[in-house]
């Protein structure tokens, strides 16, 4: 029986072990980690710089790989052990498919959600800020809102701008079905005149970013965890009481 118990601390110890090293290199490799606590166990992921798609971008810009955090979004979703997700934006945007991926994946989970953006949530960051089920903004975090981008040669043809309008509507109806702000509203700040350089577009700081229905609320790191935990309770309540009641099994 001694060793027997043994054996099973050494198993538990080597996993401990595994586990820890899994997470140093989550964190060097793709910045994230996972949080043990007994409130709820929480993975945060981190989009920084900007957002890598089709194209690999220079070595020297600081970038977040779509094809990394997919995976991760699976795994999270998957992994019993981990109760709610915590997204933490510091992003100028970059591509528009692999932000909006990203952004419908977060939205589509199961599993309690709430980001944080610090410093910056821009361009195509602000659907991924408010595809989780809470989003909060520091006060000094901004938030760009523009038309859609398109670096290189265009062929100029109507049908080309068409293309335009309807990849720019997919960002308006997923902002506006995830947050409080109309479409009418965010195609406004979108292309509002005289707040960027010989641009169009809007600059919102975080009190701004709430108040035209955008983000839900202006708070920091302890804010956004309060709420996930707090989201997190109300999960396990709620799936104690469906438990409670039978589970609504078949008749």
């Amino acid at each position: 029986m001694t060793f027997g118990k043994a054996a099973v601390e050494g198993e538990q110890q080597e996993q401990a072990k595994e586990q820890k090293l899994d997470n140093i290199a989550c964190i060097k490799d793709l910045g994230c980690s996972t949080i043990t606590n007994p409130k709820g166990n929480i993975h945060c992921l981190t989009i920084i710089g900007q957002i890598e798609g089709h194209i690999v971008l220079p070595p020297q810009n600081k970038t977040t790989k779509y094809e990394h955090v997919i995976p991760q979004l699976v795994a999270i979703e998957e992994n019993n052990e981990i109760d709610g997700l915590l997204l933490i934006l510091n992003t100028v945007g970059g591509d528009v498919e692999a932000g909006l991926a990203i952004a419908e994946m977060v939205a589509s989970m199961s599993k309690p959600t709430v980001s944080l953006i610090l410093g910056g949530g821009h361009s195509i960051g602000v659907p991924m800020a408010v595809s989780t089920n809470h989003s909060f903004i520091a006060p000094s975090a901004t938030m760009t809102i523009h038309p859609l981008r398109l670096n290189g040669l265009i062929v100029g043809v109507p049908q080309t701008y068409e293309y335009f309008d309807k990849m720019q509507e997919r960002v308006v109806q997923f902002v506006s079905k995830n947050s409080k702000i109309t479409k009418e509203r965010f195609r406004e700040l979108m292309l509002k005149t005289g707040e960027l350089a010989n641009d169009v577009g809007t600059v919102l700081f975080g009190e701004e970013a709430v108040k035209n229905g955008i983000i839900d609320s202006v708070g920091g790191l302890s804010d956004a965890l309060a709420k996930l935990y707090e989201l997190i309770r109300k999960k396990r309540e709620s799936i104690t009481a469906v438990n409670s009641d039978g589970g609504g099994g078949i008749q």
